[in-house]
């Protein structure tokens, strides 16, 4: 991981798993109000991994008889006096006066001067989440993850028109909407490479094949509950009795091949037969709801 900070950089050997454990270890100390790029909360998933920091500076922020006195490492002017708790509406102009004798307990800093213009719009820049999604990859070992594509947020600009009460803001109603950037999956490949189980799968690596099956978060527990039921999670499961095989208990398991060639051995295949199939009862949480009652589905 290499740092970068006011021109000089530093470069350390470390398997941190996130930018802020990396900056622990690299000894590095940062004020609240210091900014990193990556964030913090970032996992580290490159081999050479960059990060910037930029240090807070005091700044000053004026909106008529309003003082905002503030610690910014930021050096946009809306950023600033939004980071001061003050809207910016369509028509406003901030000025810079660098090094401003504002403060006599604070000394020469930077003062951002708002001028208003009796604008009655407010356009702002919002993140757009990425999605998390999982692949199944038959050359990783069952229960390995490996991150393929790492995620990135999206920008959107939206334009709200304002209502004013008392000379407040009171109400912002949405008027447009415009994509910037379209955010980008963050994608994680899973092991889905099968030999044969001496035991059962452990809980990681059933979610994994879960997840990988393409099932939502919100089912993944209802399909792990289930799934443990009915074979432990085991690929290879037979009943010797009805000849129901797989992780689904499929009866014949040959109704697998509709999802894959590889249903015989692959236990991601075989759940994305299994999803399809509890649709009949609604979905994963209707098909538990299902086998409470008569111990099958």
């Amino acid at each position: 991981v290499t740092f970068y900070e006011a021109g000089q950089k530093m470069t350390i050997k470390t398997d941190a798993a996130t930018v802020g454990e990396a900056l622990s270890r690299a000894k590095i100390k940062l004020a609240e109000t210091d900014l990193v790029d990556p964030a913090r909360e970032e996992k580290i998933n490159a081999n050479n991994y960059h990060v910037n920091i930029y240090r807070s500076r005091p700044v000053l922020v004026v909106d008529n008889m309003i003082k905002k006195y503030l610690m910014s490492a930021s050096y946009d002017k809306k950023t600033i006096v939004k980071e001061a708790g003050l809207s910016v509406y369509d028509g406003d102009e901030i000025s810079l006066e660098l090094g401003a004798d504002t403060l006599a307990e604070a000394g020469l800093v930077d003062t951002y001067r708002i001028k208003r213009r009796g604008g009655s719009t407010i356009t702002v820049e919002e993140d757009l989440p990425y999605s998390e999604k999982t692949e199944p990859d038959s050359s990783l070992t069952a229960g390995q993850q490996k991150v393929k594509q790492a995620g990135e947020l999206g920008k959107k600009s939206t334009t709200y028109q304002i209502k004013f009460k008392d000379g407040k803001e009171a109400e912002r109603i949405k008027m447009s909407e415009t994509i910037i950037k379209k955010p980008v999956d963050r994608i994680t490949v899973v092991g889905a490479k099968i030999g044969e189980f001496t035991a059962n799968p452990d809980k990681a690596t059933c979610e994994s094949w879960i997840r990988a099956a393409g099932v939502p978060e919100s089912d993944v527990a209802s399909a792990y509950w289930i799934i443990q039921k009915e074979s432990n999670c085991r690929y290879n499961a037979t009943n010797k009795s009805s000849g129901a095989y797989g992780i689904p208990q499929s009866l014949p398991g040959t109704k697998m091949a509709s999802a894959g060639s590889d249903w015989q051995t692959n236990p991601v295949t075989q759940i994305k037969w299994m999803s399809k199939y509890v649709n009949r009862y609604g979905g994963w949480a209707g098909a538990v709801e299902f086998w409470k009652k008569h111990h099958w589905y």
